[in-house]
Order: structure tokens, then sequence, then C-alpha cells
């Protein structure tokens, strides 16, 4: 088999969708930006051969790049970045060179935000009321239906990235005169928490392998107001989760993918959506969770979701996991450079000594990440409490 891997040095963990590969006897070839010589042994290791491009955003260069390896190895079998912001460039390489996976039809179906609506609905799930913006006077229409305040965001955008909440006119009139060049929509406003239904599911669209997260009620203000950020991977997957998550895997069609499905647990009643508990959708991510949270998913479920991804590319089935292990909380917790914090590292780590993962993270990552960051797993939930109280305590 032969497996093109775009980007394989970023994120810094995503080499071992490409060591997994590897070891289950998969040819990869990798394509990136960075020079070889600057790679770290890990993605050197990971990789059959690597194709530098000068520009990953140049359809041209990544073209020739493909062909290349055609040309060289063969039939193509794979191609795949696991990258939002790739996500409909792989597609159109896939639709281009006829190689086995989602093209660009199917990718625009799970980018768009309009668009994946219709989906939602198909699978049974309620999503919130939305229109394009346009010009002030339509907008106020629909805002005097569904009531302030309402979020607005690009029909097609990576995370919160360029998301806001309008609160009143005043919001609506700032918005149109700050400009924008891409589509938006305008949705009316969810109160509730965020929670996802993560996973890989097989051929089928069946998810042979899911985890549900626990998130902030609003990574748009995170992001546009660079506060901290915190998260948790759960024990178990609620049942509701589990059963609104597989409808909506099988809605899409979605085959043999890394995914992370996007929800709200209403915090409160909303007439015609339901109860506090209810469960509303929100948005579709055809790839893994962001940031090191597949990481995370591996700390709590004392699995490795990155060999669960490649034995599904190789066998449609898992082979070379255990899924018996115990289960744990694992928690992400991203400190701002613009607090100071009661306590250091070095301090934290002398009691807690289960931190898994500790770094700043990258510039590119921060906005919605935080700046410093702390993953670490526990057994109980009043623990991982614990842990954040420390963890987020600052110098009065």
């Amino acid at each position: 088999m032969n497996f093109i891997f775009i980007s394989p040095a970023f994120p810094k963990t995503y080499y071992n969708f490409c060591d997994r590969l590897k070891k289950n006897g998969v040819t990869v070839l990798g394509i990136g930006d960075t020079p070889y010589n600057e790679l770290s042994q890990e993605v050197r290791n990971s990789l059959s051969e690597y194709y530098k491009v000068n520009s990953l955003e140049n359809y041209d260069e990544m073209f020739k790049a493909v062909a290349y390896f055609s040309f060289k190895y063969g039939k193509i079998d794979g191609l795949e970045s696991n990258n939002e912001y790739w996500l409909r460039q792989d597609a159109r390489l896939r639709t281009d060179f006829n190689i086995k996976g989602a093209k660009i039809d199917d990718v625009i179906s799970f980018t768009s935000k309009s668009r994946m609506k219709e989906f939602y609905k198909k699978a049974g799930a309620k999503v919130a009321r939305y229109k394009f913006c346009t010009k002030f006077e339509e907008d106020l229409e629909f805002i005097n239906e569904v009531g302030f305040p309402v979020v607005v965001k690009p029909d097609v955008g990576v995370g919160a990235a360029a998301t806001y909440k309008i609160k009143n006119e005043d919001d609506l009139r700032a918005f149109y005169n700050r400009g924008y060049n891409v589509p938006y929509i305008m949705e009316e406003f969810i109160e509730g928490n965020i929670i996802s239904f993560d996973g890989i599911c097989d051929d089928n669209s069946n998810a042979i392998f899911s985890d549900n997260e626990i998130f902030p009620p609003s990574i748009m203000d995170i992001v546009n107001e660079n506060l901290e950020v915190s998260y948790y991977v759960n024990k178990e997957v609620p049942d509701d989760v589990k059963e609104i998550g597989q409808a909506v895997l099988k809605a899409f069609n979605i085959r043999s993918r890394y995914f992370h499905l996007e929800f709200f647990r209403l915090t409160k009643p909303k007439k015609g959506f339901g109860d506090v508990g209810d469960i509303v959708a929100l948005e579709v991510n055809m790839r893994p969770p962001g940031g090191y949270t597949p990481d995370m998913i591996n700390f709590a479920q004392s699995v490795d979701t990155y060999q669960i991804w490649a034995d599904i590319i190789c066998y449609n089935e898992i082979r070379n996991v255990k899924m018996d292990y115990p289960k744990y909380y694992c928690l992400y917790y991203g400190r701002r450079d613009r607090y100071k914090y009661k306590y250091t590292y070095e301090d934290i780590k002398k009691n807690y000594p289960f931190i898994q993962m500790h770094e700043k993270m990258p510039t590119i990552l921060s906005d919605a990440m935080g700046n410093e960051f702390f993953i670490a797993r526990f057994e109980f939930f009043e623990d991982l409490l614990k842990f954040k109280e420390i963890v987020e305590e600052k110098v009065e």
C-alpha cells in the first residue's frame, strides 16, 4: 500500500499517524514545506520518502508532488493530512488522482457550516436556525425572530477563528463596518456546554472507537478575549451522545476517518429545542480533534488511536490495539502569558507526578489553546477539579 501524508511535521505529534502506517507495512510518502534537515528524527523515521514543496498552499506544487510519487511508486492508495485546514485540498488531490477516500463534493458538505445542517437534520439532530449575512436590515429581521445575541462566523472556517457574538445593533453595525471577504452565516445563540463525539469509523461509517470530551461554553470567547482554556476527556461516552453521533456518521456517509463531532448540551431550556440536558448539533469536523487532543484520548482511554486509525486504513478493523485497559479523565489546561500564576510547573509536578505533557503551545495554535499547557489524567473527577484549581491560581 502507498499512502501520502500531507504535513507530517505539524502538528508536532502527527508523525505518529505515519509511524503506525509504516509499522503496518505501508509505504508512507510525506509532503511538507519544512526542509528535510529540519525535520525531527521521529518524522524522518516515520516516512519512506519526503517531498518538500515551497508552499503547501500552492496547488500546482502539491499536484506535482503527488504526480512524482504516483510515477515512482505506482497506484496511490490513500492521501490524508488529518488537518482541517487542508481538508478541501486533500479532497481535490484525491479527486484529481482518483485516490480512494472523500472527494471534493463530499468534503464541501462537511466543511460548509450551512450545508452540514441538512445532514444533521437527516440524522435526527436539532440545529440552530441560521441565515447568510447579507445586509444590516435583513439580518435585523432574522434577529427580531430569534432574539439577541446571535453568532456570526465564516461558512467555511477553522475552529472559532473570525467568529463573533452579536449582542445588540451596535455590534451588528461594527461587524459590517469591519467588513468580510468570505461568506458568513448568522446563527441563533444556544446556551449550553459544548460536548463532542470523537473517534474513528470504518468503511461502513461505524464508529469502531469513540470518546467524549467536555468543553467550556464558548471557544469563541476564548479566542476573541484571550482567555484561559480547559477541557477534559470523559471516562465514558454517554449513551445519548453515542446514539446521535453514530447517526450523524451514517447521515454524512463518513468512511475510514478520524472524526470530531460537536454538539451543545443545553444548560437552559430553549423553545423548539428542548430542556436542560438535551442535545443540539453544532458542527462536524472530519479530522482528529485539535491540538494534542488525540494524545489526551490515548492517555484517558489507555489506547493508541494513531494505531487504531492505521489499522482501519489498512484492514478496516482493529488488529494491533488492545481495548480493555483502565479508563481515566484527562484534563487540558492552557495558561495565558498575560497572567502571573502562583505555582510554577516545577511546583506543581512535585505533587502531581502523573502530568502527562507540559509544553509551550506553538504560536499558530495559541489563540485557541493557550500559551503554556498542562495535560494530566485522573482516576477520580474530584482530583481533576483540584488540579485545575491549582494550575489556574494566580498571584494576587
